[in-house]
C-alpha cells in the first residue's frame, strides 16, 4: 500500500518556503504558488503528489533488494540522514563527497577495503601483538579518519539502485555522477536548483530541519516498507493441504 502523504505536516514544517524571488531557477516555475514578502512559495499540493511517487519507488527498489544510498552534506542534514541510513541498513554519505564516489568505485572500494582490513587486524588484536603502543594508536586514529570518509559506505559493494538527495545545489557532485551512472535520483528541490536533472524531484524547502526531518521519516519508512517485503517468507501451506498434495503425488 502506497504512503499517504499528510501535506498538513509539510505545512507545519515549512517545507512550502522557498528561496528569494531573485534567486530562483526558471524551471521551477510549474511547482511555485504564490509570492509571499519577496519569498518564493512552493505549492504543496505538488509537493504531496510528487513525494508519494517518490516514496513508492523507493519501497519498489528496496524491496527488489537494492540499496538506497542516502546523501547529505550540509550541516543541517547530516545527523538526520545518518540517522534514518543506519536506521534502514543503508549507505550514506553526510562529509564531504569524495568525487568518484560511485563512478570511480574500484579506487574507493580500495580505501574501504583497506580501512575494514585494519579494523579486523585491530579486533584480533594483531597490531597491538606486532606494533608498540604509539603505532597502535596512530593505527586507530588512521582507522577513525577513514571512517569519517568512508564510513557510510562500507558496506556498499556494488552500484546502489537509487540515490536520494537533500540539496542538489550543495551535493552537486552526487548528483552528477548518479546521471552519469543512470542512477534514477529522489531528490529535495527548492526553487533555486532545476528539477529537471532528477528523476523523482520533491519540490520542497531544503534547508528547514524540521522539513529535511520530515521527508527524510517518509524516505525511512517507504525504504523499511520495501526491505520488509523483502525478508517475509512466503506463507507455509497447512497440514490439510500439505496432506492433499502428498496423495495426489
Amino acid at each position: 500500500m502506497a504512503t499517504a502523504v499528510d501535506i498538513k505536516q509539510l505545512l507545519a514544517a515549512g517545507a512550502h518556503f522557498g528561496h528569494k524571488t531573485e534567486r530562483w531557477h526558471p524551471k521551477m516555475a510549474p511547482y511555485i504558488h504564490s509570492k509571499r514578502g519577496g519569498t518564493h512559495i512552493i505549492d504543496l499540493a505538488q509537493t504531496v503528489v510528487a513525494l508519494e511517487e517518490a516514496l513508492a519507488f523507493l519501497t519498489q527498489t528496496a524491496a527488489a533488494g537494492k540499496q538506497v544510498l542516502l546523501v547529505g552534506t550540509k550541516r543541517q542534514a547530516q545527523d538526520i540522514i545518518k540517522k534514518a541510513a543506519e536506521a534502514t541498513g543503508m549507505p550514506y554519505v553526510t562529509e564531504r563527497w569524495l568525487g568518484g564516489m560511485m563512478t570511480n568505485w574500484n579506487t574507493i572500494g580500495e580505501r574501504v577495503k583497506h580501512v575494514k582490513d585494519l579494523e579486523n587486524r585491530m579486533a584480533s588484536g594483531e597490531l597491538a601483538n606486532k606494533y608498540n603502543k604509539l603505532e597502535v594508536q596512530r593505527f586507530q586514529e588512521e582507522i577513525d579518519q577513514m571512517n569519517v570518509t568512508y564510513g557510510g559506505v562500507k558496506e556498499m559493494d556494488k552500484r546502489p539502485g537509487a540515490v536520494f538527495i537533500i540539496d542538489i545545489v550543495h551535493d552537486d557532485n552526487a548528483l552528477r555522477e548518479a546521471l552519469k551512472l543512470k542512477i534514477p535520483v529522489v531528490a529535495l528541490v527548492d526553487t533555486n536548483a532545476d528539477p529537471s536533472r532528477v528523476t523523482y524531484p520533491i519540490p520542497a524547502n531544503d534547508d528547514a530541519i524540521k522539513t529535511i526531518q520530515l521527508i527524510t521519516d517518509y524516505v525511512q519508512a517507504a525504504i523499511e516498507a520495501g526491505k520488509a517485503k523483502v525478508k517475509a517468507p512466503p506463507p507455509e501451506p497447512s497440514m490439510e493441504k500439505a496432506k492433499v498434495e502428498r496423495v495426489k503425488v
